[in-house]
């Protein structure tokens, strides 16, 4: 849909009066939006108060079924939309206008990346002062009032700016039902005027959404399976490998059926970590070209076809564009498309109904799979050190990983952490997410908030590099406030270290803060939180013991000094393929 269909009236905004009580009414714009938040599954908002939506976020309040956190900034509460997205399906966050809209941004346009439904909603300028030529604050001192709706138009899949009463109840419940549908953030403009007024559109509680089912065309579907199972049926040894799409295509029961029904050994791409059961007996790893898991890499690439469902081909997940990996040998399955080989494509077959019918359409054939046993070798554990002997990286993650259960998620920070918490098995259930299309540094913190606030049946266990800490580390104080139980490693290593394996140089070293120092103090004895430096692997197996005893309440923040080289090889590794890529002259003219 274009920004002019998009964006409701603002040329034609609607005087209206100043409410004179304070009271919510429960037929009022506030208190809808509030409800259909609360319909459609989101339990908490998280926010960061401004002039603008101050009397919005009184109706969030009021709302029963709404918990509303505020947040130390707009990136974070933007961030923690997006963790709670990932395990909720849909999440919420509400800021002011374009200081806290232009700051909460590059969140939104990471949860675009991700295909993640973020309502991020701002509190806009009063509907009289659309049209004029006034001066506001909190803009740019012109009397133009677009110039946050036109940053998010590129980030966002719909943007409604509600500044007339009478088509506030539409532009609302499209703009929602667009990100339900669409998986992708939407905006949403409230006049700050308006939330309190009662209408008769929002006289009744929200009828619940019915979403229609997409709906594959079904000549496009039987000719997408025929020609698919002909390829594969035909190929000696197939494999498959799943992507960060499944996601969003809600397609990841129908790409088990796939893997039962083929027999077929199923990878994963890093960025699809978490999407693909672990614990099947089929599964052989993370597909990531060059550095992938041990004996994956191999079949995947010596295969004579290749199934990749959902994936995200780019610089990063491609190692600097090295996959060996052919074209002509590849069924590629997109959210609403496949295409096989480097012929037919077929569009408006949905992921889902196509793994499903393919299911019932391919031969048996373990091949692959039996190749994958045949050289396996099980991973060494890392070397037995002396008792004072400084910590190391994989020690760390040997540790981590015997932490691992159905009750566990983890969260791997944009850094090494993406390189070693790849290394770790997940057990059945047990909760997996990173940031690996958009990468921002930072994004880690807001995340494990939002995701701990949406899953708390799980413990959470985020992995974050001290460099990636420093940009977003408040809200912590927000984590402890809300009773969170979190289990926070944060491996100060003295720098950006993924950036010094790309291209090294002075601005990739910090100031070391004292980490647990700087928590102890946002701590200030209110709430339940308990921090540790740890330098041996005997004061790490001491620490874990009190996080998972005495502390497993408690918000647990863990600081591991490592050396400053201390890196996984499969960051060497990748470092430099990435920074080849990076590196290429221009093209000649």
């Amino acid at each position: 849909m274009d920004a002019a269909n998009s964006i409701g009236s603002a040329a034609h905004p609607t005087s209206v009066p100043v409410p004179v009580a304070p009271n919510v009414s429960s037929g009022t714009l506030g208190s809808h939006l509030a409800r259909r938040l609360v319909e459609i599954g989101v339990s908490d908002v998280f926010s960061v108060p401004g002039d603008f939506n101050l009397t919005l976020l009184d109706h969030f309040v009021s709302e029963p079924g709404l918990n509303l956190i505020g947040c130390c900034n707009e990136l974070n509460a933007g961030y923690a939309a997006d963790g709670y997205a990932r395990a909720k399906g849909v999440g919420a966050c509400v800021v002011t206008f374009t200081v806290g809209g232009l700051s909460v941004l590059n969140a939104i346009a990471g949860a675009y990346s991700e295909n993640l439904p973020v309502i991020c909603i701002v509190g806009g300028p009063n509907s009289n002062d659309y049209g004029t030529n006034r001066i506001l604050h909190h803009t740019i001192g012109l009397p133009d009032f677009t110039q946050e709706l036109r940053c998010f138009q590129t980030v966002t899949c719909y943007q409604a700016i509600v500044n007339d009463l009478d088509a506030a109840h539409e532009l609302i419940d499209t703009a929602i039902s667009t990100a339900l549908k669409e998986s992708k953030p939407v905006y949403i403009s409230i006049s700050c005027n308006l939330p309190g007024i009662p209408h008769p559109t929002f006289a009744r509680d929200p009828v619940p959404f019915f979403l229609a089912p997409k709906i594959s065309n079904q000549w496009g579907l039987e000719a997408a399976v025929e020609a698919t199972a002909n390829f594969l049926n035909n190929a000696v040894k197939p494999v498959i490998v799943g992507g960060p799409k499944l996601r969003a295509a809600k397609a990841q029961r129908a790409f088990v059926e796939l893997a039962d029904a083929s027999g077929y050994p199923i990878a994963v791409m890093p960025s699809g970590k978490g999407m693909v059961p672990e614990h099947h007996p089929q599964f052989i790893g993370t597909y990531w070209g060059a550095v992938s898991s041990s004996f994956c890499g191999e079949i995947v690439e010596s295969a004579d076809a290749y199934v990749f469902v959902g994936p995200i081909f780019n610089d990063y997940s491609s190692v600097g564009y090295s996959l060996l990996v052919k074209k002509e040998k590849a069924v590629i399955v997109n959210v609403n498309r496949v295409t096989v080989g480097n012929g037919p494509s077929f569009g408006w077959v949905f992921m889902a109904d196509f793994l499903t019918a393919l299911a019932k359409r391919l031969k048996k054939n373990p091949t692959a799979l039996e190749n994958y046993h045949r050289i396996y070798i099980p991973p060494g554990m890392p070397l037995t050190y002396a008792k004072d002997e400084p910590l190391r990286v994989n020690v760390l993650f040997k540790h981590i990983q015997q932490m691992l259960s159905g009750d566990t998620a983890v969260i791997a920070e944009t850094g090494d952490s993406w390189f070693n918490c790849q290394k770790l098995r997940l057990p059945e259930n047990c909760g997996y997410e990173f940031q690996m299309q958009y990468g921002s540094i930072g994004w880690s913190v807001g995340a494990t908030l939002g995701y701990a606030q949406a899953t708390k049946d799980k413990r959470i266990i985020a992995c974050i590099g001290d460099g990636s800490f420093q940009v977003t580390a408040q809200d912590i104080s927000t984590m402890i406030r809300c009773g969170q139980r979190t289990i926070i490693f944060l491996i100060n290593n003295g720098g950006y270290t993924i950036e010094v394996e790309i291209h090294d140089g002075p601005y990739n070293v910090i100031k070391n803060w004292n980490y647990t120092g700087l928590v102890d103090a946002i701590h200030n004895g209110e709430g339940k939180c308990w921090t540790a430096k740890v330098r041996t692997e005997q004061e790490l197996i001491e620490a874990i013991a009190t996080v998972n005893d005495e502390h497993k309440e408690s918000l647990c923040f863990i600081e591991v000094l490592v050396h400053k080289d201390d890196t996984s090889k499969e960051l060497l590794e990748w470092g430099s393929r990435v920074a080849s890529a990076n590196s290429r002259p221009p093209n000649p003219q």
